[in-house]
């Protein structure tokens, strides 16, 4: 779906992940380094700076699916079609757990990047 597809419903979480949540830029981190990776290495950055890449209805390319771009709101909340159609609020992860954010904030990536998962850290 796309981040913007929540923005109807959910307009002050937007604002502020748009604002404040550095993964709404995430795409450009990687392509500021395209340059100095092998073809491989850079879609390997994909997985965590994109949404949904290699998943069904996810990140293809940032011309066919420009989208999901950015690691968005489906990132941590999971695919948003069906919470959209039925505004079912349990169609869609709600609380955010720690194993969520480790599938990109990992041990290995804390150390190669220097990062640390920040949960209700400014993206909502």
């Amino acid at each position: 779906m796309g981040s913007k597809a929540c923005k109807e419903c959910h307009e002050h979480e937007y604002a502020n992940y748009i604002q404040f949540a550095r993964k709404s830029r995430s795409f450009e981190n990687i392509k500021k380094m395209k340059n100095k990776l092998t073809p491989a290495e850079y879609k390997s950055c994909f997985e965590c700076h994109t949404t949904g890449y290699g998943k069904q209805g996810g990140f293809v390319s940032e011309e066919k699916t420009p989208e999901l771009k950015n690691a968005g709101c489906e990132v941590c909340h999971g695919p948003g079609s069906l919470h959209v159609e039925s505004e079912d609020p349990d169609m869609i992860v709600g609380r955010v757990s720690m194993e969520i954010c480790n599938r990109c904030h990992n041990k290995d990536r804390i150390e190669a990047f220097n990062f640390k998962p920040l949960l209700f850290g400014g993206a909502h």
